[in-house]
């Protein structure tokens, strides 16, 4: 079923993405069309997973991968979400902490085996999902920059206080999530 969820989320994600592009080229909006090749790619990357003979990545992190897509590049780049909101920025930096933290509990199942992870600290698995949350923030932080450096001068409007409030974002979704981990590590 995982197998099937994936291809089906996958497909559509690709065509949507495929079909906008082909209308953005049209219109002759070279910045949009460029944006949805790269969702092209983006929504094709988790395909790889159909490699694996048994796919670790639960289904619902795939599905909030590919909420994470329709939000940041279908309504906030394409959809001008960015532009239209002044929440819209910190919103999609909140759920991306927030997302990836839920992705280091599932990278934590996949990697320590359960009779280890019952001896283990409270705080390894808080700092660990913590510190992907943050570490993410950074690397998005990268690109917004890189990308204002090399092509749009649109993605860091606001300079530092936009970095520094994307960053507070990440980390604020990453924490709650540690947070419940701290809760629940019996069951994480």
């Amino acid at each position: 079923m995982k197998k099937i969820i994936l291809i089906v989320v996958s497909v559509v994600f690709m065509l949507g993405m495929a079909g906008l592009m082909i209308y953005f080229i049209t219109k002759k909006d070279t910045f949009r069309w460029g944006i949805a090749l790269c969702g092209i790619i983006l929504s094709a990357l988790p395909l790889g997973l159909l490699w694996l003979k048994n796919n670790p990545i639960n289904t619902p992190s795939i599905i909030g991968y590919y909420a994470f897509l329709f939000f940041s590049i279908f309504l906030g780049s394409i959809g001008s979400f960015y532009d239209r909101f002044v929440w819209w920025d910190i919103a999609v930096h909140f759920y991306k902490g927030g997302f990836v933290a839920c992705v280091g509990i599932t990278l934590y199942k996949i990697f320590i085996p359960e009779q280890a992870r019952r001896g283990v600290s409270v705080w390894i698995p808080v700092l660990f999902v913590l510190g992907l949350a943050v570490v993410s923030s950074i690397i998005w932080e990268f690109y917004e920059f890189m990308g204002d450096v090399i092509a749009s001068h649109t993605m860091q409007r606001g300079g530092n206080t936009d970095t520094m409030y994307d960053l507070l974002a990440g980390f604020t979704g990453g924490l709650l999530i540690a947070i419940y981990t701290s809760i629940r590590k019996q069951h994480v």
